[in-house]
């Protein structure tokens, strides 16, 4: 489920921990389970990164990069249930990666349920191959990046927000409560959107972002999602309308939450707030 805001809070959550610290060993603890993504393989990942410092962390859409400065970069992208941790992990059988840092109490954890993550260990020309395949940031997209983008498909606007070629970072949940913040029927074309609801939408992404980076994300009812010291995220408690389906509106207060299926994914909606026009 991690989306921007949960790899953003990650992402705060371990800088105090690693930044500035050598690499004293990394390693895979045993793991039955379905194996996370890992390239190169370990012996050459230990052979290029113990004794370098780790520069600094940041993100990258939903990816984590720990930049060395070697120039090489850990590049992390947590998909459906992966986690960067500090403090014990959920559970020890889905520990997939273990990096050891001088002067550190505890080692940082990459612990992954489902094993879709992916960690890969590039140099700066691998790191700006993979950047080059995104979109601009959604915290970072001007507006009118945002119109020119949006104008140029015709898919559903709901849809269009989840490529990560368009604009990179925003995910499923945080799609449905953008747009409706924004008041957008999420099955609007997007080439046949206003230049006014465009820029509905532009400030929309920024609110829901930044708030739920304020919330340090949203742990969902299963619980998979935890911030690097395995607590609860907070921003479940805002939602207006992911996961509230036949719940009244708390923004009208007169309309129901709807479901419906967009690309395979669930999109959530007030018809009353987010007219079809």
């Amino acid at each position: 489920m991690p989306e921007l805001p949960e790899v953003e809070t990650m992402v705060r959550g371990v800088r105090p921990y690693v930044e500035g610290r050598p690499i004293i060993d990394v390693r895979q603890p045993r793991c039955l389970k379905k194996p996370i993504s890992l390239t190169p393989d370990m012996r050459a990942i230990r052979k290029q990164c113990v004794g370098q410092v780790v520069s600094r962390v940041f993100r990258r859409a939903k990816r984590i990069v720990i930049e060395l400065d070697s120039g090489h970069s850990f590049l992390i992208e947590p998909r459906m249930t992966g986690l960067l941790l500090v403090a014990d992990p959920p559970t020890i059988d889905h520990l997939r990666f273990e990096w050891r840092l001088d002067g550190s109490d505890f080692p940082l954890l990459f612990w992954d349920r489902r094993g879709l993550g992916t960690i890969s260990f590039v140099d700066a020309a691998g790191r700006d191959e993979v950047f080059a395949r995104l979109g601009p940031d959604a915290l970072e997209v001007t507006v009118d990046e945002f119109k020119t983008r949006l104008k140029k498909t015709g898919r559903p606007v709901k849809v269009a927000l989840l490529d990560q070629k368009l604009v990179a970072g925003i995910g499923n949940l945080y799609a449905s409560e953008i747009l409706h913040l924004a008041g957008v029927h999420p099955e609007t074309p997007s080439e046949k959107l206003t230049a006014a609801r465009i820029s509905r939408i532009h400030a929309a992404t920024q609110e829901v972002l930044l708030t739920a980076i304020k919330y340090e994300g949203s742990t969902l009812s299963d619980g998979t999602y935890r911030n690097v010291l395995n607590q609860d995220g907070s921003y479940q408690n805002q939602h207006r309308v992911y996961d509230r389906e036949g719940l009244p509106c708390p923004t009208c207060s007169k309309g129901t939450i709807q479901r419906i299926v967009q690309a395979q994914r669930s999109t959530f909606f007030c018809a009353k707030c987010q007219k079809r026009r």
